[in-house]
């Protein structure tokens, strides 16, 4: 039997000819997506590594959730995303005014496409 899109979509960005339920790969990423609830536990582990993000390209980061912000906690969440997009140069940061839903958004910019991962 062939590959469902999902399998044959995965084999690509694995290198690999197929896969199948419970196959372990390891997969080249088209774009990675936070938002201000993702980013900020992400952002304070990646700090502890220090290395320099991947492609500052390939990121996207979409404070959409509290935003604009509800307290002072949740503006305390975007501006940790705001200072990472910052300090890495983060090509797709979306500031408010930018902002928009975060599945739709990078879409809608281009930014993905099907066949992406």
């Amino acid at each position: 039997m062939g590959m469902t899109m999902t399998q044959k979509i995965l084999a690509k960005h694995a290198g690999v000819d197929s896969v199948k339920p419970g196959d372990l790969i390891t997969c080249r990423l088209d774009m990675v997506l936070a938002n201000d609830i993702t980013a900020p536990p992400a952002i304070a582990q990646f700090e502890k590594i220090g290395k320099p993000v991947f492609d500052k390209d390939k990121i996207s980061l979409v404070p959409d959730h509290f935003t604009p912000n509800k307290d002072i906690k949740s503006a305390g969440l975007a501006k940790i995303v705001r200072d990472f997009a910052k300090k890495h140069q983060i090509t797709h940061y979306f500031e408010v005014g930018r902002v928009g839903i975060e599945h739709v958004l990078l879409p809608e910019q281009g930014i993905v496409a099907p066949g992406m991962l």
